[in-house]
Formats: structure tokens, sequence, C-alpha cells
């Protein structure tokens, strides 16, 4: 895929278990790619986008495999 191929700069400069979810993230983008395609030219600020939403994913990896690990039962009232 050409994006991908774009994105192997930034995707070098991550560590190996970083890579490993920026791969899997990208791959996810496979499920719009009809969407994708209909997208505007990419602008400057690519970058940082590309920079905050792959920190984003990686959070919300992060809370998945917590939650799951833990398993908070329904009576009991989640504490902040």
């Amino acid at each position: 895929m050409y994006e991908e191929a774009e994105w192997k700069p930034f995707r070098n400069t991550l560590s190996k278990s970083e890579r490993k979810e920026f791969d899997r993230m990208f791959a996810t983008s496979r499920l719009y790619i009809s969407a994708c395609s209909y997208a505007a030219k990419p602008i400057r600020i690519q970058p940082i986008f590309m920079a905050i939403i792959f920190h984003h994913y990686r959070q919300l990896v992060e809370i998945s495999e917590k939650l799951e690990i833990k398993e908070v039962p329904v009576s009991e009232p989640i504490s902040r």
C-alpha cells in the first residue's frame, strides 16, 4: 500500500512493540478503504495528526487490555 510506504520513516522510529501496535492500527484503516479513497489530499500537518492518532490508539489498546485482565462486578461501583 502506497500510504504505508510513506509512513515507513515514522514507523521505523518507533520501538518494536510500538511498531506492532502501529501496524495493527494501520491494518484497521483497511476497514474504511472506500471512505479513505474519497479523502482529500494530505496536508503538511498530517504527520502531527498521525502522532496524535497513534498516541490515542495506544492508550485505547492499553485500557482495553486492562479491562480484559480485571473485570469489575456489575454491582460494584467503579472508583475513580
